[in-house]
């Protein structure tokens, strides 16, 4: 794996990741258990963002110094833009199966932003991971390229196919297996994720909705990672910018919790985005589609699904079973 990134970049960003972490876990410690209103949430992304696109200037910045050249500056900046908002568009569909979860095991409100901040952490541990065996598994073999970009094209599929269906939580297969693994209580116990009842000692649901984030994350990062992967192979801007996507994943959450209504139609425009990127996968050995052009579509793609949600009124979602 090689990646165009100085090791001073490295250092700077493990150390911008983890002064946010803590940072972020200082506020969530002062504040306690309380509920993440429209107008914080959004103050927070507001944050992640602007703190996104600072780094990517200072990757541009230290590209263009490395190499002396500008137009391989903008290319790998263009690269980082272009994974982190494809990380970004494919984390909505993310944020709506855990409002799932939290719906179905009516998670109080004011107990949710320790589950996503825990399920973050422990997102970025994995994915850094899964990226460095991905980069290690593509610079080896060529031939996973068109593994990865089939994948996508069918996860596409099956995404635009379950667009608008009721999703069964009661049938999801890790669910029951926990279920009968561990013993649960009915009642949550504060934020704790174990409880003592007849004197013994199980899980409490909030234990339950941590395995299931976690889970649910997983899969996620199976289509997210190629799709970035299919952009640059670089292992720096695809980690780099997975991991600024997920920083700012809780106050997204929260935010998008509040209009989540509003964008029915968004889960069919992230599949056009997914068959799309897999399509620039398979095709990458006779015609490799240029970034900016990668750019647009996704913008354009996510742009036309988000107003053509507004103007149309949302079906009622179709019953399984």
């Amino acid at each position: 794996m090689q990646t165009i990134a100085p090791l001073w970049l490295w250092a700077t960003f493990v150390a911008i990741v983890l002064v946010s972490l803590f940072v972020d876990f200082v506020v969530l410690k002062k504040q306690g258990a309380h509920e993440i209103g429209v107008k914080e949430a959004l103050n927070w992304s507001i944050v992640w963002v602007a703190l996104s696109f600072l780094f990517n200037g200072l990757f541009w910045w230290a590209i263009k110094d490395t190499t002396g050249s500008t137009e391989i500056a903008n290319t790998k900046s263009l690269e980082f833009l272009t994974g982190y908002l494809i990380e970004k568009s494919l984390a909505v569909d993310n944020i709506f199966v855990f409002l799932m979860i939290f719906t179905y095991f009516a998670v109080p409100a004011h107990y949710q932003k320790r589950v996503l901040m825990i399920g973050i952490i422990g997102a970025i541990v994995l994915r850094t991971v899964m990226i460095l065996v991905g980069g290690w598994l593509l610079a080896q073999f060529h031939w996973i390229l068109y593994v990865f970009g089939a994948f996508l094209i069918l996860t596409g599929v099956k995404m635009w196919w379950a667009a608008g269906k009721e999703p069964d939580l009661d049938s999801n297969p890790a669910l029951k297996l926990l279920r009968k693994v561990l013993p649960v209580s009915k009642n949550y116990d504060g934020e704790k994720f174990w409880t003592v009842e007849n004197g013994k000692k199980i899980a409490t649901p909030l234990f339950m909705v941590i395995c299931l984030v976690a889970l649910t994350d997983v899969i996620f990062a199976v289509d997210s990672i190629p799709a970035i992967f299919a952009i640059t192979s670089d292992p720096f801007i695809v980690l780099t910018s997975n991991v600024f996507a997920i920083l700012g994943l809780r106050a997204m959450y929260f935010l998008l919790a509040a209009i989540a209504s509003k964008f029915h139609l968004l889960n069919y425009g992230l599949a056009i985005i997914l068959m799309f990127i897999g399509t620039k996968m398979c095709l990458i050995d006779i015609y490799k589609i240029p970034v900016g052009i990668s750019l647009g579509v996704v913008v354009g793609i996510l742009a036309a699904t988000m107003v053509l949600s507004v103007r149309t009124a949302p079906k009622e979602p179709e019953t399984k079973g």
